[in-house]
């Protein structure tokens, strides 16, 4: 998985230097949101990484770090808000792709019930991945307003705040439910892309 990671943050970092758009606010777009998926897929590696040697994750306790050191800062809370509002906007993105299938403008899919299953699979996995990191966006603004760094704590925070709500469980489930079908049209992608 960690190797697989970093080679897909290594793609996503080739990208960023490849990209050929002739429109110059579009083509620093895709640049931006290539270098910002190259890190998560790094953080995402490390994680793993450190699961596999059998440490825990820190992945909350970095947030966390992150967020005390932002608020400390001058205009740390505003930088906070700041950086809140970005991850969740990005959830939000994630999430509007999937409702409005705009990802698969960059598929060549077969027709039929492939086609169908691998839609399906996208606008299912694209609002998943899009809930998650929204709530963690959401959990940065609110460790900004309340200056309590602990608030923030990363995508495993997020998790953990889905499941405190009511019908938590139900809402987790569903959201890793959507994550897995977000892996298999990965896989799917793969396949279909239009490079």
């Amino acid at each position: 998985m960690v190797v697989g990671l970093l080679a897909l943050a290594i793609w996503q970092i080739a990208e960023t230097f490849l990209e050929r758009d002739s429109d110059t606010k579009k083509k620093w777009g895709h640049r931006i949101k290539f270098l910002g998926t190259a890190a998560a897929y790094i953080a995402i590696a490390i994680t793993a990484a450190t699961s596999a040697l059998g440490r825990q994750s820190q992945s909350s306790e970095s947030s966390q770090s992150f967020s005390a050191q932002l608020l400390a800062a001058p205009a740390g809370v505003a930088l906070l808000v700041l950086v809140g509002l970005i991850v969740a906007g990005v959830g939000v993105a994630f999430i509007v792709r999937g409702i409005t299938r705009a990802f698969t403008k960059h598929l060549s899919l077969p027709g039929g019930t492939t086609k169908r299953g691998i839609v399906a699979f996208g606008i299912a996995g694209y609002i998943a991945k899009g809930i998650a990191v929204t709530v963690t966006g959401i959990l940065f603004v609110v460790a900004a307003v309340t200056h309590d760094p602990e608030t923030a704590g990363g995508l495993d925070g997020g998790l953990r705040a889905l499941a405190g709500l009511p019908y938590g469980a139900i809402i987790l489930w569903t959201v890793g439910l959507g994550l897995v079908l977000y892996g298999l049209f990965c896989f799917a992608r793969a396949r279909y892309a239009r490079m």
